[in-house]
């Protein structure tokens, strides 16, 4: 018998406010009973939970741990990267390459760090016809 991963967690001054964004980002859903200044929120999304718990102390190096975003089918990279960055986020480091390969590190609201990456087609090559 082996485990599986219930949620992923991530500490926070705000868990409501910081799951909000993550719902966004994500498509997700909040919990029905997860509201403004709850001690801890959850998002549903497809095929994760994140869990958000308060912690008394604040965020003060880099994650260990950090999430890889891509875009929905139909969208790009650089369009998730400008969406996300309307909802909160802030760029931290841009390695896109003149080639199309590379990614972007952002922070969350709360300067926990995600990459935002090529989806599918975006990695695969075309041929032309």
């Amino acid at each position: 018998m082996t485990s599986r991963v219930h949620s992923v967690t991530v500490d926070s001054r705000d868990p409501y406010r910081l799951a909000v964004f993550w719902a966004e980002v994500l498509g997700g859903t909040l919990a029905d009973d997860d509201h403004p200044g709850d001690p801890e929120a959850t998002v549903r999304c497809d095929g994760a939970t994140l869990l958000f718990l308060t912690v008394p102390e604040g965020k003060t190096v880099k994650n260990r741990l950090h999430l890889d975003i891509e875009a929905a089918a139909g969208s790009t990279r650089d369009a998730e990267i400008t969406r996300v960055l309307t909802l909160g986020a802030t760029l931290a480091d841009d390695r896109r390459r003149t080639d199309g390969s590379g990614w972007a590190v952002l922070h969350d609201p709360e300067g926990n760090e995600f990459c935002v990456v090529r989806n599918t087609a975006e990695r695969t090559p075309t041929h032309p016809a």
